[in-house]
């Protein structure tokens, strides 16, 4: 119940409490549900019921940023929250293939700017309790999370071993950190989990696992919301996911198992 309770305060329909989201169903949770199902014109049920429940895991429910047919957001690493042991330019490297994979689907520019505060997207690692409401939990668990639009946020957990090649780096809890990147991105386009376990946005990541390509239903998703490139054709390895085709549960069995994988968070 307080994997939900953040959800729904990442996207703007409850408070931070003043201590940690609980996991009572109370009153305050239920008017969140409750004006979650009105904008989306759910049946008002105040309860997660299946309909409520298929939105939730939804990789289309989220907002978006702008109305412009194109847009461009500046995005900047902050100088005060970065690791030492990877160079700037690995990590800025690993973010600008990142980014340029959902530019390749979406009419949208993202462009690297040093100025830091006036950034769309802020990228910083960050570790513990640091500010925004969202503790970190130390090695593995919650890699990064970030916030929907037009917040910009990308906090990823110092804590964790980051790694851009698993050849140089042994340990065995390293995570890929392009993987993470493409994956908390999807979350700062508007993107929420997808429940198949292919996609960039199935909320959980194996250590020593590279895992950057867009699959179908990260390109459906992100299309829903901002429209397709122009320039964007259907590769090999995307042609193949279709032939297969995606099955989608709802059942809200399904949900709460989902909740304990472990998890990227938005």
């Amino acid at each position: 119940m307080s994997e939900l309770k953040k959800y729904f305060h990442r996207f703007g329909y409850l408070q931070i409490p003043q201590e940690n989201f609980t996991d009572v169903f109370d009153d305050d949770f239920e008017s969140a549900i409750v004006n979650y199902q009105k904008k989306l014109g759910l049946i008002v049920t105040g309860k997660l019921d299946t309909s409520t429940v298929t939105q939730i895991i939804s990789p289309r429910c989220g907002p978006r940023w702008g109305r412009s047919a194109h847009l461009t957001l500046k995005y900047a690493f902050s100088n005060s929250h970065m690791i030492n042991y990877l160079s700037t330019w690995d990590v800025q490297d690993a973010f600008r293939r990142s980014f340029s994979r959902w530019a390749s689907v979406i009419p949208f520019n993202f462009t690297e700017t040093d100025d830091y505060s006036s950034a769309d997207i802020k990228i910083g690692f960050h570790k513990g309790d640091h500010g925004d409401g969202e503790p970190f939990d130390g090695v593995l668990g919650v890699l990064a999370h970030a916030f929907s639009p037009e917040n910009g946020r990308l906090h990823l957990d110092e804590a964790e071993t980051w790694a851009v090649d698993f050849k140089s780096t042994k340990s065995k809890v390293a995570v890929d950190l392009e993987s993470v990147a493409t994956h908390e991105i999807g979350h700062i386009l508007g993107l929420a989990h997808s429940s198949v376990k292919d996609a960039i946005m199935y909320p959980s990541l194996n250590p020593r696992t590279k895992k950057v390509d867009l699959k179908i239903d990260d390109v459906e998703g992100i299309q829903a919301l901002y429209g397709s490139n122009r320039n964007f054709h259907y590769n090999s390895l995307m042609e193949s996911d279709l032939s297969w085709g995606w099955v989608v549960t709802s059942s809200l069995n399904w949900w709460l198992t989902y909740l304990v994988f472990v998890w990227f968070v938005l």
